[in-house]
């Protein structure tokens, strides 16, 4: 299963259009999204944002981010692809999803505790299955910023080690786009959309193992 997988859009619907351009080419099998989908925006520039995706006829799954409106995951979920405090199975594997972020100094719009964070993989994961999260793991090339610190989730971290999913996307980070391992654990952080980035995932569903991560531009 070819994965395309993005995050961090803030509202930039110009780039979008252009990925949306990109997908014949690319021709994956599921669009991963890590939230982020607006810059302190509602539904109606969420909706806007989704739009180019939701013509293309290829399934999408998506949390919100942190810096998405308070009612984002409301219409994430009315449009069928929200995945937040979720399992869906999908072609043989189960892809889990946890919108927002950990607490961040900031007082963002979204922000989770790591106990809340742990609660959620506790509920729906199983063996096997892929983490779509907005934030990424603590003390990885995927939660690295500018300063040097590591400002991911510690309970994430921790879940990792102990249940090694396959595959984790992530985001968050701008400055973190990267591929990581912990242990067998893949971890993506495509980098932000509105800079042109993003990740082709090859992942064998069979195996439950990730094959290759291309990270690109447009």
């Amino acid at each position: 299963m070819r994965i395309l997988a993005i995050t961090d859009v803030h509202g930039r619907v110009s780039e979008v259009e252009k990925l949306t351009e990109k997908v014949l080419e690319i021709e994956p099998g599921l669009i991963l999204l890590a939230g982020d989908i607006t810059h302190f925006s509602g539904r109606d520039s969420a909706r806007k944002v989704l739009k180019p995706l939701l013509t293309l006829n290829v399934p999408i799954l998506a949390v919100h981010g942190n810096c998405d409106g308070r009612d984002v995951p409301v219409l994430l979920e009315e449009l069928g692809i929200g995945l937040h405090n979720r399992r869906v199975k999908f072609k043989g594997t189960g892809i889990v999803g946890i919108g927002g972020s950990n607490i961040t100094p900031f007082n963002t719009v979204w922000e989770l505790t790591e106990d809340e964070m742990r609660a959620i993989l506790e509920k729906n994961y199983h063996d096997g299955d892929v983490v779509l999260s907005h934030t990424p793991p603590k003390d990885t090339r995927a939660d690295r910023v500018h300063s040097g610190l590591h400002v991911g989730s510690l309970s994430l971290r921790e879940f990792i080690e102990e249940r090694q999913p396959p595959l984790v996307v992530c985001g968050h980070i701008h400055e973190a786009r990267s591929t990581d391992k912990i242990s067998e654990t893949v971890i993506v952080n495509p980098g932000p959309l509105f800079k042109g980035y993003y990740s082709v995932i090859e992942f064998d569903e069979r195996e439950k193992k990730v094959r290759n991560v291309e990270l690109t531009r447009l």
